[in-house]
Formats: C-alpha cells, structure tokens, sequence
C-alpha cells in the first residue's frame, strides 16, 4: 500500500498497532484482529516493542511475550552472518534492539531464543498455558 493509503487508514483508525521501522511503515489491521477474538481464537503477532504496548494499550488482557536474544553480541553474529545488510543498517539493528530490550519488563513473559527448537517450545508452552486459563503461565518463562 502506498504511504497516502497507509497515512488514511491511519487517519480513520483502522490499525490495532502500527510502527516505523527502519524506515518503513508497518501496521496490524483492527478489523483482522477483532474478527479472530470475536470467533474466540487466539491471536499471535510478530510486532516490536512499540506496537505491542499499543496492543496492551487497547486489549489490556493481551499477553506480550518477549523474545530476545541471549546477548546482543549474539543478535550481532547472527545479523552479520546473514549476510544480507549493510554494516550501517545492521549497527541501526541493534541500536533499536538495545533500546528494545530496555522494555522487556513492561512484557509478561520473556523467552531467551538461544536455541530454536528450544525457544520454540517454550512459547508453544506458554501459549497453550494460557489458553487453558492459567493467566499467570507466561511469567513462568521469565
């Protein structure tokens, strides 16, 4: 979508959450959103940290769970051995990553992504917890 169609749906609130990130627009529609919670699914979103306290803004009982990496030095390797960013973009990464990561604590649950398959399993965990009503699972991962 074009910025001018993204700055109208912006205008008439049809976004749950929406963040510029590095340099580009991002945004989850409501009306997607509302119709899932409305069938009583669960809803997962892969969104940064500004977008996921505006979720906890307007959907107070939404569980954020924050997935890191064990170190930034970790996020740096593995930015670099992608091979797929200038070395300006990804120093841009992990400014955003530090500052990120600084907000971790206003999320429910953390979740360290060391290993995948074990990162994975967690957050699988988690969330099955929490769909089975137990509102305090998530903490457990933290």
């Amino acid at each position: 979508m074009s910025q001018t169609q993204f700055d109208e749906h912006l205008r008439k609130g049809d976004f749950l959450e929406w963040a510029r990130v590095h340099g580009h627009c991002y945004a989850t529609p409501k009306s997607e959103v509302d119709a899932c919670l409305a069938k009583g699914q669960s809803v997962i979103l892969e969104i940064d940290v500004q977008g996921a306290l505006q979720v906890k803004e307007r959907i107070p009982e939404a569980v954020l769970i924050f997935i890191e990496p064990p170190s930034l030095e970790v996020l740096a390797q593995r930015l670099r051995n992608r091979h797929t960013e200038a070395e300006k973009d990804i120093e841009l990464r992990l400014a955003n990553a530090s500052k990120e990561l600084s907000l971790a604590d206003k999320y429910d649950a953390r979740i360290v992504n060391d290993d995948l398959a074990t990162a994975a399993r967690e957050l699988a965990s988690c969330i099955r917890r929490y769909e089975a009503g137990d509102t305090t699972a998530a903490a457990t991962t933290k």
